[in-house]
């Protein structure tokens, strides 16, 4: 028997799903690259973090209540990113809060979901990522979802670079820089809800730190950098698309792999570019 993908149809299959999958990647390169230079600049990882692991939640809630899980996820990362906004700066220092709130949020998500009566779900799905699975709807969530975060980027741009550089200095030049933390908040919320299916509540923050931590050696000006850390969240995307399929190892750890191994490359080969 000829095996389905050689046949007419089965490779007309298969071009479909990986192209549905290279262009997920690329539309969750596009969110989260940009964004995560602010969260390099912020030295923001854990709040990342904390964002991402209450994804699980939210497919919990989704679930539980017959929502898209796009909205349930977005519901409480934007929740989880509020809660982080406000609780900032109390008695608790920053990281132990962020962690508190990053490991409590995933264990609530792990135990809500195996709560749900009558649903069987894969996990591995949403803590992982499941790219090669993505949908022509999901892929216009995705895309939806990276042209909105680019669009509050691009729309608040110098106040936020003025908020991370200098706090003071913005408050004297009459932007607020709580406002503008909660920008950032809600487009990281809305990144997370986008990359979910994608690479999965883990590996969410990787993508958002490792693009931006690789392109920062190289960058002069920070729209260099947003740019560079793009086109590395690219090659990682469809880097670890072609490793996956070629290796058949999971893709979305695949993905976040090739986005170290650039990372590697790109701290050996900045010093050497100095010289």
């Amino acid at each position: 028997m000829v095996p389905a993908a050689t046949t007419p149809m089965g490779t007309k299959m298969l071009d479909d799903f990986l192209i549905r999958a290279g262009l997920a990647g690329i539309g969750v390169a596009f969110a989260t690259a940009p964004l995560g230079c602010f969260v390099v600049w912020r030295r923001m990882a854990y709040f990342g973090d904390a964002t991402s692991h209450a994804a699980l939640l939210g497919v919990a809630l989704a679930l539980a209540f017959e929502l898209p899980i796009f909205a349930g996820v977005l519901l409480v990362a934007l929740s989880m990113a509020l809660i982080v906004t406000a609780l900032n700066g109390r008695s608790l220092g920053t990281d132990t809060l962020l962690g508190v709130l990053a490991h409590g949020a995933l264990a609530i998500g792990l135990v809500a979901v195996s709560l749900l009566p009558n649903q069987r779900v894969d996990l591995s799905a949403y803590l992982f990522g499941e790219i090669l699975a993505v949908t022509k709807t999901d892929l216009a969530i995705i895309w939806s979802g990276a042209v909105l975060s680019i669009a509050l980027l691009v729309w608040r741009w110098q106040a936020l670079l003025s908020s991370t550089l200098n706090p003071d200095l913005a408050t004297a030049s009459g932007v607020n820089p709580r406002r503008e933390q909660l920008i950032l908040t809600l487009a990281l919320a809305v990144t997370v809800a986008v990359a979910i299916k994608v690479v999965g509540a883990l590996l969410i923050a990787a993508m958002l730190i490792i693009p931006a931590a690789a392109a920062r050696p190289f960058a002069r000006t920070p729209e260099v950098m947003a740019m560079a850390a793009c086109i590395i969240g690219m090659i990682a995307a469809l880097g670890g698309l072609a490793a996956s399929f070629t290796l058949d190892t999971p893709t979305g750890p695949s993905i976040v792999s090739v986005a170290a191994v650039l990372f590697v490359l790109s701290s050996g080969v900045a010093p050497l570019l100095k010289r």
